[in-house]
């Protein structure tokens, strides 16, 4: 039987689908055996696809579990604007932490941040693919807060995103217990009265 073009599977939805299951696979062997033991061989082989697909598309298994982190925080860990600044920061940093305690994430970022000071690539990678993206989007939204008033004018803006980032950091890559809900809201709370207290001694 010969299939028509018309309904002959494109070769970018094979692609997408490989590239799914690669990622989905990097992330079942993180999770299952830890970062060290995860090889391209085995994601290759959990994948059912090639090495030689896999090394088309990414250099290292670092690479393939960053993108893999960087769609899970994509897609999971919302910025809204519901109007209110520290409610909207509560949930972002909320669901950042619950990613962080995931079976899925933890240890592939754990594993990734453990890499990026001998891979120099890898660390670039890391700010240009997932941090500098995500919090291009925090500032986006404090601007936003500033605009209505709820937060001063002249904030420090990266230094409120590294007070509120830096504690999860820490933790994570420490291997600590992550903050729960009170304590989200008690560091929200700490940065945006930090701000305005800055601004009024200013």
């Amino acid at each position: 039987m010969i299939t028509s073009p018309e309904s002959a599977p494109s070769p970018r939805r094979r692609s997408e689908k490989s590239r799914r299951a690669t990622l989905s696979a990097a992330l079942d062997l993180c999770a299952q055996d830890g970062y060290g033991k995860v090889t391209i061989e085995a994601i290759a082989g959990r994948a059912g696809v090639s090495k030689k697909t896999i090394y088309r598309w990414w250099p290292t298994k670092g690479a393939v579990l960053l993108d893999a982190v960087t769609d899970l925080v994509a897609n999971n860990s919302p910025l809204p604007d519901t109007g209110d600044i520290g409610a909207d920061l509560r949930t972002h940093i909320g669901s950042l932490v619950r990613l962080f305690e995931s079976s899925m994430l933890g240890p592939a970022y754990r594993g990734i941040l453990s890499q990026v000071l001998y891979d120099e690539e890898l660390a670039t990678a890391v700010n240009d693919q997932l941090v500098i993206p995500r919090v291009a989007l925090v500032y986006e939204r404090m601007r936003g807060a500033q605009a209505v008033g709820q937060l001063p004018p002249d904030a420090d803006l990266p230094l409120a995103v590294e007070m509120m980032y830096g504690p999860l950091y820490y933790r994570h890559s420490l291997g600590r217990p992550m903050p729960g809900p009170e304590l989200v809201e008690m560091m929200v709370a700490h940065v945006v009265r930090a701000l305005w207290a800055t601004a009024e001694q200013g």
